[in-house]
């Protein structure tokens, strides 16, 4: 390690008494006739990072005369019905090209993690709040460069927390389909949204399911891509490893064409370096709409998860109606046969530290060892962490703290450890991937279910709504395989003020595909759905 000075300012802050409280933070005692050396050491370390904080932030510009910000609002009750959205605009292109865009015409909401210039982000927390976005995520500007109109921030659960919707400090957020019912979380407003009609399209987060979820939830197609297919640059993160974007939408064809317009690395954020450019990427969109016979299967394989279609708490309707749905790709000429994967049933358990102790890393702004741009304005919010910002925080959020801190001194290897495994779990998927094109597999295991009182629930009445509800979907955030998530079915309500009133709720299956493989999950999704109308399923 080279240092390139030893000289120090008469203004120095470093004291002895500095150095002692490094060390006793450390557990460690630096002998006497060393301290006046490493303290030193440690004021030249001062005055470097000193002198870097003090230069201005490197931020990705934004083109506002092409993309004027207009309208930026936070919206009336009357015009926000589901409670779904966080903040309006309206931005679209003032310079379009002569050649109409793949998005052109088409509305758009973007989950509330994701960044817009001048449009405040809330995340659904009262934890940290002030915090306005100076530069636009590279999603954003793409949709924009594309022709569509962004119409504004989807309601997105407390910091991302949140597999219900349930914990935004702006309320909960209804299902289109059941006032009263969760829409899924934690891209909650994007499904609600959607479902409902009030916009095209949207840009969900997913970092254990949080496409998929409120996908499912609001029979909508919610896709989690390969991992780092679409850039996260200009995106509030959980844990690096697992964030995913994807894109939200009320068919198959219109979650392609998104994804065609979104996807490819901006050589900034890291995770999206091994992703084609986005001149290279496939024509997800042109590809499905010019298949010669779409609804033929002939010769596609696919897998029946067995794990997964036996998942904990599993509702027997649900795995019912998951079954008969599958039969319908042997109709379309598939060949279907049940593969077990048993390290699947592990998923869950390696996903859960990654994003506890990973997650509670990145809220003490501890990111370290990553290309990319950091939201340097929010990550300082959470830091230091003070009781204000503690009694204000949702129960999940407490959880991660609680969760990592322990860790830290109890599992101080658990991090490494889980994502060791990570890979084992990705290359078992990746065997059972060769014997078949894909797996299929439930996406939640219960129907979307009432809200909890955020105001009178306990901690674990707050989580027991979520229990075992990822257990399918988070396993494949740690192995970064493309998963679809697709209505198949409605069943009637059980639980809640609406049981036994004939109300029915949408299911969802999960088709998995290969890395890079987006096109086989279409593919699949897209013949079933050209001859099978979920609603009536």
């Amino acid at each position: 390690m080279s240092v390139f000075s030893l000289n120090i300012k008469q203004s120095n802050p470093v004291t002895t008494e500095t150095l002692d409280r490094v060390a006793e933070s450390l557990g460690i005692t630096i002998a006497e006739n060393e301290k006046e050396d490493y303290l030193r050491l440690l004021a030249v370390y001062h005055e470097s990072v000193e002198t870097l904080m003090g230069l201005p932030d490197y931020v990705p510009q934004v083109d506002e005369d092409r993309f004027p910000r207009e309208n930026i609002h936070f919206p009336d009750p009357s015009e926000n019905q589901l409670n779904a959205w966080a903040w309006k605009c309206d931005i679209q292109d003032q310079k379009p090209p002569a050649e109409p865009g793949l998005l052109s015409g088409r509305t758009i909401a973007l989950k509330d993690n994701i960044a817009i210039k001048r449009v405040p982000m809330l995340m659904g927390t009262n934890m940290v709040t002030g915090y306005t976005p100076d530069t636009d995520a590279t999603v954003v500007t793409r949709v924009l460069e594309a022709g569509a109109i962004v119409k504004g921030k989807a309601v997105c659960e407390n910091l991302c927390h949140s597999a219900t919707s349930s914990s935004a400090a702006t309320g909960s957020v209804h299902n289109p389909y059941a006032r009263g019912y969760s829409s899924g979380g934690s891209s909650s407003g994007c499904g609600a949204l959607v479902a409902n009609g009030d916009v095209d399209m949207a840009i969900g987060a997913d970092q254990g399911g949080s496409v998929r979820v409120p996908a499912g939830w609001c029979g909508l197609y919610g896709l989690k891509p390969t991992f780092g297919l679409m850039p996260y640059t200009g995106c509030g993160s959980n844990e690096p490893t697992n964030d995913h974007l994807g894109p939200m939408t009320r068919t198959v064809l219109d979650n392609a064409l998104l994804l065609q317009a979104t996807a490819g690395t901006d050589n900034i954020d890291d995770r999206s370096f091994a992703a084609p450019h986005p001149s290279q990427i496939p024509k997800y969109h042109s590809l499905l709409t010019t298949l010669p016979t779409p609804k033929d299967l002939t010769g596609t394989r696919i897998g029946i998860l067995t794990e997964g279609m036996n998942m904990p708490g599993i509702d027997p309707r649900i795995k019912t109606c998951l079954t008969h749905a599958i039969t319908r790709f042997t109709d379309l000429g598939a060949s279907v046969t049940e593969i077990s994967i048993p390290f699947h049933t592990k998923g869950a358990a390696i996903w859960t530290p990654i994003s506890k102790s990973g997650n509670f890393h990145s809220r003490m702004n501890r990111a370290f060892g990553r290309r990319g741009h950091a939201l340097t304005e929010l990550n300082t919010l959470f830091h230091p962490l003070t009781q204000e910002k503690w009694d204000n925080a949702y129960v999940s959020t407490k959880n991660i703290y609680l969760n990592g801190a322990y860790a830290e001194t109890a599992f101080p290897g658990i991090l490494s450890k889980a994502t060791n495994l990570s890979r084992r779990l990705r290359d078992e998927y990746d065997a059972a991937l060769a014997e078949c094109d894909v797996l299929v597999l439930p996406n939640l295991p219960y129907l979307a279910n009432s809200h909890v009182n955020a105001a009178t629930a306990t901690p674990l009445e707050m989580i027991a709504k979520q229990v075992g509800l990822t257990a399918n979907t988070a396993p494949f955030n740690q192995s970064g395989h493309p998963v679809l998530a697709m209505p198949v079915g409605m069943l009637e309500i059980e639980e809640g003020p609406l049981k036994g009133e004939g109300v029915k709720l949408p299911v969802s299956m999960q088709v998995v595909g290969r890395w890079w493989g987006e096109m086989d999950v279409y593919r699949v999704a897209y013949a079933w759905s050209l001859v099978n109308d979920w609603r009536e399923m």
